[in-house]
């Protein structure tokens, strides 16, 4: 240990500061809770989508830390756009990626962003009203208006395989195939697996 504080002091680096601490801990629980909120309360609810839920938790902490890290230099402004410019040519190369999915990591890196890079020119109460706008906002479109604007039917599927979690993407993807609809989401009614045969019901956009 004292070793470990000879190098820190030798290189001018400061080894402990509670107040910094204090502050890193702070913000990214608060940071954790808000993606915490989006992710499991409004994304997976609506979309049952478990594929992403790992990645937009990861990609949250990592930009959150790394934005933080760097909050205490002139880079921190071109950093912040520099990953938004990686994300959209990422956004390009991945095929399977939603256009849902893919708004869904942008806005889990915007928030990391806004709650790291935050600094003493924006007060506490601007942080929380801007999260919470956010947060409201994803909530009114995803539950609200986007629900009301959704027509939906019932349909009876033959391919009794992809009812199942893992496909759920392939379900998606052939029901879009096969209706010619737009459908975003499905809920799986009453499975009948004598016939292999399922009812579900699917919310598509006119």
């Amino acid at each position: 240990m004292l070793l470990i504080e000879l190098f820190f002091t030798t290189v001018n680096y400061i080894f402990w500061d509670s107040a910094d601490l204090l502050d890193l801990l702070l913000r990214f629980a608060f940071n954790f809770l808000v993606a915490y909120v989006i992710i499991r309360w409004i994304y997976y609810p609506t979309h049952k989508n478990k594929d992403y839920l790992f990645t937009y938790f990861l990609f949250n902490i990592i930009i959150f830390m790394l934005c933080y890290m760097m909050r205490n230099t002139q880079l921190e402004i071109g950093v912040a756009f520099g990953l938004f410019a990686v994300f959209s040519i990422l956004r390009y190369r991945t095929l399977n990626v939603g256009v849902m999915d893919m708004a869904y990591l942008f806005l889990i890196i915007s928030v990391g962003v806004i709650n790291s890079l935050s600094n003493e020119q924006v007060s506490i109460a601007e942080v929380l009203f801007a999260n919470l706008l956010i947060v409201g906002a994803i909530f009114i479109l995803e539950k609200v208006w986007l629900v009301r604007i959704a027509a939906n039917k019932v349909v009876i599927y033959e391919k009794i395989e992809n009812i199942r979690p893992e496909n759920y993407e392939k379900l998606l993807a052939d029901l879009k195939e096969r209706t010619g609809l737009n459908v975003h989401r499905v809920e799986i009614g009453r499975v009948d697996f004598m016939r292999d045969i399922a009812r579900i019901r699917i919310f598509y956009f006119d």
